[in-house]
């Protein structure tokens, strides 16, 4: 019941538009890559320094110089760019990315997200995080609902350090594809096989229904 972690990237790959520039987060995000529509041009973009990313490499087939900001190896495509971080960072910076897809530990109704910090853990650093949620046009979080003890990562307020606030539009979990404006969470659809009963019992946050809930289908 619910979707796999392709199966979100796969939806989320359904709100790519052609001429879009998107940066693709570490974990869930990344696998969107493999998903892009036939015949749509997309150019993804990595903080380390590299436009015009490709599918993941077969096994084999990778080339250890060659990774993205999560040092996944990767494949480019005719035309891929490479530069230094600076410049990376100054496109993120002057709003040229158009969708930031990312992974997230907890996101408010507010929009808040928490992403990069579990207080007591080593972390390496929040990377690009906060740059690309405060300077995307649009940010999608990719997320499991609930924490490995069941318990609801859409709140009504963040328990874990911001990396930005009022900044997420959209969430696709493994349960649904949720809306966030006006301060709480819209449910929008449905994963395969999930209740809107069930989303609501996992969602700690204030969620609207509204109308029939189409399933998602793939």
């Amino acid at each position: 019941m619910g979707m796999t972690k392709e199966q979100i990237a796969q939806r989320i790959a359904r709100e790519l538009r052609d001429g879009y520039y998107v940066n693709l987060g570490i974990g869930i995000p990344t696998l969107v890559a493999n998903y892009i529509p036939s015949g749509m041009s997309v150019v993804l973009q990595s903080e380390n320094g590299l436009l015009g990313m490709g599918p993941f490499p077969f096994d084999g087939e990778e080339d250890a110089d060659l990774i993205n900001a999560g040092k996944q190896t990767i494949t480019t495509l005719p035309g891929s760019v490479f530069f230094d971080s600076a410049m990376s960072f100054g496109m993120i910076r002057a709003g040229k990315v158009d969708l930031t897809v990312l992974g997230a530990m907890e996101v408010s109704q507010d929009g808040d997200i928490a992403n990069w910090k579990i207080p007591g853990k080593m972390v390496k650093g929040m990377g690009g995080a906060m740059d690309l949620v405060a300077s995307a046009r649009n940010i999608i979080v990719a997320m499991m609902h609930t924490n490995p003890k069941g318990e609801s990562k859409l709140l009504p307020a963040c328990q874990l350090p911001l990396t930005g606030i009022r900044c997420v539009k959209r969430i696709v979990s493994d349960l649904a594809v949720l809306d966030v404006h006006d301060g709480v969470f819209h449910l929008l659809e449905r994963a395969p096989g999930v209740s809107v009963d069930y989303i609501k019992e996992r969602t700690a946050g204030t969620l609207v229904v509204q109308g029939e809930i189409p399933e998602i289908i793939f």
